[in-house]
């Protein structure tokens, strides 16, 4: 009698210790596989981040963050866009031929979508955020001011096609990111348009 009561505990043991050894394996394995996913922080270094365009007002600006830095997205009116030409002569670079955009941005408005305007908002000074001011002859400016961006930092001063005004810091005009439309709504920064076989990548003062 004995005998069949060990051979039953042997067996219940056996039987326990397998169930405990392949729970244990599963739940070592969960972090495991999940550590093969990857992090949010890879994710943002170097996937495409979408925007909805559709509900940005006229004047509006959107903002997102993609490969940690900052995108913004300002809808600019008709009139502004008109009056870009006029900026020109008080530019440090108004034909946009440093290398600070796409070659698919390298136009007047710096944009795939002359009303929609894609940055990277990072003052090509030492890094400050600038302001978004797209107030003609802002007060707290000057009363030339045509609208457009301003660093706090040093003054650094930008058009509304994030074109850098001569006698600032700045030396460089905003950077424009790569980015495609996927459809009328929604933009994705991260991606060259189909067809552009832009090689281009992102300028190192970023």
């Amino acid at each position: 009698m004995s005998e069949e009561i060990d051979q039953s505990k042997r067996h219940f043991l056996t039987v326990a210790t397998v169930v405990v050894g392949s729970v244990g394996v599963v739940m070592a394995a969960v972090p495991f596989v999940s550590s093969m996913e990857p992090s949010a922080r890879a994710k943002s270094l170097g996937g495409p981040v979408d925007i909805d365009v559709s509900k940005i007002e006229s004047g509006g600006l959107v903002k997102a963050k993609w490969r940690l830095k900052p995108v913004w997205v300002v809808q600019r009116a008709p009139a502004v866009l008109a009056g870009l030409p006029k900026n020109d002569s008080f530019l440090r670079d108004p034909g946009s031929d440093q290398t600070q955009q796409p070659p698919y941005c390298k136009n007047a408005w710096r944009s795939i979508k002359p009303e929609l305007l894609v940055i990277v908002p990072i003052c090509t000074h030492l890094g400050c955020i600038p302001l978004y001011r797209p107030e003609p002859g802002d007060p707290n400016i000057s009363a030339s001011w045509p609208g457009g961006f301003f660093c706090p930092c040093h003054g650094s001063k930008y058009d509304l096609a994030a074109r850098v005004f001569q006698n600032v810091p700045a030396p460089l005009n905003l950077p424009v990111p790569v980015h495609r439309y996927l459809s009328d709504k929604v933009l994705r920064i991260g991606e060259n348009p189909v067809g552009s076989h832009s090689s281009w990548t992102s300028p190192e003062v970023w």
